[in-house]
């Protein structure tokens, strides 16, 4: 039955994504052209190639294909995947103003045709007087051929239907690059600082100002590389934290082929150290590898364990993709025994682990995943599948933060999700 669904599932979604593509060609290059040419043949290749260049990058990452394959596709598929859904955005609000804009040229032709003064009309001319030469008067209908007006009204080419076309998809186009360039103008440039202050009931005084630098889903792999990664680290260092929080989704791609690219985290330098947890993408790149690879970079795994600060206890729990793999997450054996007079700090990466972490004590935990949902309306999605979408939010006793992360999966590109490194800044109720 399942299967029969998901199969249902994507035909419908295989039928919305082509019908929606060919009314996408069909308003950007069909209307805004008199007849079949080399324009409307370059809408067909761009749609249908960008498309494919999606498609290839994404099962390029998936199938471990060669590295420089997966780069040289993933740049211009991610980026045609962000542009695609800005550009239908673009069309479906040009559904709506079309026919207000059409109106209103209809309303100032018809206005200027109302303004328009008649010709006087000729004096007759005594027969006597007019010469056997003289030519007929003109009539007042009668103008030069090259200044007829088209059927269409007072417009002169292109017609109004056409202009209409042309103003709308020149628009919705404009728009769409635009929206694209600047966010991804945004990622490229690296994550702001963002500061948030949590008090905790537990944290004794001299713990008061402790600061915890929380960073997730950077997804080092074809797009995001060393450069980037080293303007995470450098961002962080820049905050001079206690502690750096590593919270899951680190890279998307095999130790072999995002080693350099993730190399610069052994610069991380903080008072306490820098930790880490996995996030369902290190699932999907081996897991195992990418926590010895960690380790070996200077960053302590938690895997379902804890460690005992001087202050309170910090906890990590593997991410519920593990599970598929045997390697789920474990609150009992990372909190079961723990004192609960102490305050407590958990990493887990996905928001949903909230509701575990308040039946096990939990006083903060530190979540990703949901990247704030990236690109706009996608927020409106990822709000839905998660408890909280970003920020600082209380559950009973526990009080969950979500970054929107440090980088960008699939289309290095955010609209509406401000990439972000937190720090967090604890506060004692008895400073």
């Amino acid at each position: 039955m399942v299967i029969v669904f998901a199969l249902v599932a994507l035909l419908v979604l295989s039928v919305v994504v082509v019908v929606g593509n060919w009314w996408m060609w069909r308003r950007l290059f069909r209307d805004t052209t008199r007849a079949p040419g080399l324009v409307r043949r370059v809408g067909v290749v761009v749609i249908a190639g960008g498309w494919a260049l999606t498609i290839g990058g994404l099962v390029a990452e998936r199938t471990g294909a060669p590295f420089w394959l997966q780069q040289v596709l993933a740049w211009p598929g991610f980026l045609w995947l962000a542009l695609a859904m800005y550009l239908m955005l673009g069309v479906l609000a040009g559904e709506l103003v079309r026919p207000l804009l059409r109106r209103w040229l209809e309303r100032r032709a018809r206005a200027g045709e109302a303004e328009a003064v008649p010709a006087p009309e000729p004096e007759p001319v005594p027969v006597a007087a007019a010469g056997p030469a003289d030519p007929p008067p003109p009539s007042a209908t009668d103008t030069p051929a090259d200044s007829a007006t088209p059927p269409g009204g007072p417009l002169a080419t292109p017609t109004r239907r056409l202009f209409v076309s042309r103003v709308i998809a020149g628009t919705a186009a404009a728009a769409a690059v635009g929206t694209v360039g600047y966010g991804t103008y945004g990622v490229l440039r690296g994550p702001k600082v963002k500061r948030v202050t949590v008090p905790l009931a537990k944290l004794p005084r001299a713990a008061h100002g402790y600061r915890i630098a929380v960073v997730s889903d950077v997804h080092l792999g074809p797009v995001l590389g060393r450069g980037f990664a080293q303007k995470v680290v450098d961002t962080i260092n820049g905050t001079q934290p206690d502690l750096i929080a590593v919270v899951g989704d680190l890279v998307d791609g095999s130790v072999k082929d995002l080693g350099p690219a993730a190399a610069p985290l052994a610069g991380l330098r903080a008072r306490h150290g820098a930790y880490f947890v996995t996030g369902n993408h290190e699932y999907f790149s081996g897991a195992e590898q990418w926590v010895e690879e960690v380790r070996r970079l200077g960053l302590r795994p938690l895997e379902n364990a804890r460690t005992e600060l001087p202050h309170f206890d910090l906890a990590g729990v593997n991410d519920v993709a593990g599970e598929s793999e045997g390697q789920g997450p474990d609150f009992a054996k990372a909190l079961g025994d723990r004192d609960r007079a102490r305050a407590c700090v958990l990493l887990a990466h996905q928001p949903v682990q909230i509701h575990d972490a308040v039946d096990h004590g939990v006083d903060l935990q530190l979540s990703g995943h949901t990247h704030g949902g990236q690109l706009w309306p996608g927020n409106l999605v990822a709000g839905l599948a998660n408890p909280t979408l970003a920020g600082l939010e209380r559950y009973g006793d526990t009080q969950l933060y979500v970054s929107r992360g440090a980088g960008a999966w699939g289309p290095p590109t955010r609209v509406g999700a401000e990439s972000d490194i937190t720090v967090i800044e604890l506060a004692s109720r008895q400073a």
